[in-house]
């Protein structure tokens, strides 16, 4: 228990937090609420009426992002946005984004407690779809608004044949007035997001809250390795061409290279295999499995990709197989602005506890702000490390401390001169 007090009210942050984990609430403590579903809706909804209960103007855009404005005095000017996502994955948690929407509400809510009213405008919003479980591609609230999205994003389909483009249009969305919910250049002056840290390092140095230091790029593949089918009690076993044995080379190839350099933060996962026809006495004639490779040193995540892609070409020759490589995401990696870690540096040093700095493995819709704007994380810690699970766990007391942290640096960041078009 943390007795360090806070500016923040944690009794109304925890109350919030645990209404919204009741909507797709799986078990005990488990989430699912997936991007542009009816539960993702209701959660929507219900934190959309948070906002208006404080006074924001909120609304949803066409990219299915909910967005909550606090005009300031300066309406005109580029606007301090703060937030995360309320979407989760199939089996998830309680925390995950949830922690950085509710955090920011509660954030702006103590500046308008404390009567202070903004040069520039603030907006908190709920980035759609930042997981990717749904429809296999992620971030794309955020990389909507500043038209980043690729082409035939909205023809991709979930497990049940549902396109990105019906799922937005069922959500109250129109795919075809995307151009209006687009940020101008230049109209985001920074970005700040709360996030659970989802790994074990502050737990580790017996620390609540950390700053982050940047974001690893993830790159993503699908990969389909193709062989011939087979009798498995008449084929001999040096005249077959299983695509299954193929693929699980392949899968210890990548974990291999993940460990290749001691001490590098590289990690390398498949978390999705499907196998055809899928019977127990027939041989595998198609494997399809994904590859999620990251890395914060951009050239090094280079180099294992290419000898990832020679194991994957030497192993289908070997076993006279036949592949294809989709390519779904690949990010580099994207740093926090010094400037916005220095005041968080300096707001850490008066809660009197050790504030870490640390890199973010996982992705976030901050990577893809910081394209267009700087930005800042702030993580708390996770118990054991676990997230994606609804064993995903932040005492009341770290998200507490995180979200006085967000509060401070905001406070500070409104009291910069630096904004342009706010101080004429």
């Amino acid at each position: 228990m943390n007795s360090l007090s806070v500016s923040i009210n944690s009794t109304r942050l925890q109350e919030r937090i645990q209404t919204l984990s009741q909507i797709g609430r799986i078990g005990e403590t488990g989430v699912c609420r997936l991007a542009l579903s009816k539960e993702d809706y209701e959660g929507v909804m219900l934190v959309k009426s948070w906002m208006e209960e404080i006074g924001l103007k909120a609304k949803l855009d066409d990219f299915g992002n909910l967005i909550g404005r606090w005009e300031g005095s300066h309406p005109e000017a580029p606007v301090l946005m703060l937030g995360s996502h309320i979407d989760s994955q199939p089996y998830g948690g309680r925390f995950d984004g949830a922690i950085g929407v509710l955090g920011a509400i509660e954030a702006v809510q103590t500046l308008m407690e404390q009567k202070i009213t903004p040069a520039i405008p603030i907006e908190v919003i709920a980035f759609c779809d930042e997981e990717g479980s749904r429809f296999n591609k992620g971030l794309f609230g955020s990389r909507g608004i500043i038209g980043k999205l690729e082409e035939g994003e909205l023809e991709r389909a979930d497990k049940n044949g549902i396109t990105r483009r019906q799922a937005l249009l069922d959500f109250g969305c129109d795919p075809e007035r995307f151009e209006s919910s687009r940020y101008p250049e230049g109209g985001i002056a920074a970005y700040l997001e709360l996030h659970i840290e989802q790994g074990p390092v502050l737990e580790a140095k017996g620390s609540p809250i950390g700053i982050v230091t940047g974001i690893s790029g993830p790159l993503w593949l699908t990969v389909e390795m193709t062989g011939v089918a087979g009798h498995t009690g008449s084929v001999p076993m040096n005249m077959r061409q299983d695509a299954l044995v193929g693929a699980a080379k392949v899968i210890i190839a990548l974990n291999e290279l993940a460990r290749s350099e001691p001490g590098a933060p590289t990690v390398g996962t498949v978390g999705s295999l499907s196998v055809f026809p899928d019977s127990i006495n027939i041989i595998p004639e198609k494997v399809s499995f994904t590859v999620d490779l990251r890395d914060i040193d951009l050239n090094r995540r280079h180099r294992l990709e290419k000898r990832l892609m020679k194991a994957l070409a030497d192993t289908s020759e070997e076993h006279g197989l036949s592949y294809t490589v989709r390519e779904d995401t690949n990010s580099e990696p994207r740093y926090c602005a010094d400037w916005i870690k220095e005041i968080m540096r300096d707001k850490a040093s008066s809660l009197g506890i050790p504030v870490p700095e640390l890199m973010s493995g996982p992705f976030h819709d901050a990577l893809v702000m910081s394209y267009v704007c700087d930005y800042g994380m702030i993580f708390v810690r996770s118990r054991d490390g676990i997230s994606h699970n609804p064993k995903e766990y932040s005492s009341i007391e770290d998200i507490s401390l995180g979200t006085d942290l967000l509060y401070q640096t905001v406070s500070q960041l409104l009291s910069e001169t630096q904004w342009e078009g706010a101080h004429e």
